[in-house]
């Protein structure tokens, strides 16, 4: 009777978990290679209503600061740039062109992101379409998980098509995950304008985080890149 019961305990077990297991062999986990994708189109440099001279730009370089050299332990990281221009302005071709790969992922790369976010001039417009999918091929995320996420202050500028190009990206992948960090803004009422693409992390499984302050932005970096047990360092 007990060897019955062992029997039908586990065969209990392996419908239930079964599934999970499998799903989790193809999703993005804590611990996988990450692209960060970084606006720094030319909104990046509004000043911030704090009563010091301070841009948005400035305070995501803090949370950066705070948060990297905490993740790098667990998880190669990678970056990409959007925004500012290399070539001349009055060619909306080569505007919106503006993406860089800094770096493609790597271990030990808090200081490099770091000082790369530091050195960042903000300007130009807003590729996060293309820059999403440039992303996902840095991580080959056809063969294996790819963890994506998005930094941005503003829209789609550029006629990309968000929504559609996840959907053309998923039907691809092997596992993809897109989490949107998005530093919202207010208009003069101060009402926060909304985000017009959230399909982006909501058709990948990803996080969407809207943030305003410092302590926003810490708890959203290290929402999206840290495993949970691993990120509960505090300042």
């Amino acid at each position: 009777m007990l060897r019955e019961l062992r029997i039908l305990l586990v065969s209990l077990f392996a419908a239930i978990a079964g599934p999970a297991l499998a799903m989790g062999d193809t999703q993005p986990q804590c611990t996988d290679d990450a692209m960060i994708v970084f606006d720094a189109s030319g909104s990046m440099s509004g000043m911030l209503r704090t009563g010091v001279r301070e841009s948005r730009i400035d305070r995501v370089r803090k949370a950066l600061e705070i948060v990297l050299p905490q993740v790098e332990r667990y998880r190669n990281l990678g970056l990409i740039v959007y925004g500012p221009e290399i070539g001349p302005p009055t060619q909306p071709e080569t505007q919106c062109s503006n993406i860089e790969v800094r770096f493609p992922p790597r271990p030990n790369a808090a200081q490099r992101i770091i000082a790369d976010v530091n050195d960042l001039v903000p300007s130009g417009v807003t590729p996060l379409t293309d820059a999403i999918a440039l992303a996902a091929e840095q991580l080959w995320f056809r063969d294996k998980p790819a963890t994506v996420v998005l930094f941005t202050d503003g829209q789609e500028t550029c006629g990309g098509a968000p929504c559609r190009t996840v959907r053309r990206l998923l039907a691809q992948a092997h596992g993809l995950r897109i989490h949107v960090i998005n530093y919202a803004i207010r208009d003069p009422y101060g009402i926060r304008r909304p985000f017009g693409a959230r399909c982006i992390a909501d058709e990948t499984g990803g996080v969407y985080v809207p943030v305003e302050t410092l302590q926003e932005l810490v708890a959203a970096f290290r929402k999206v890149l840290g495993c949970p047990v691993l990120t509960e360092v505090r300042r």
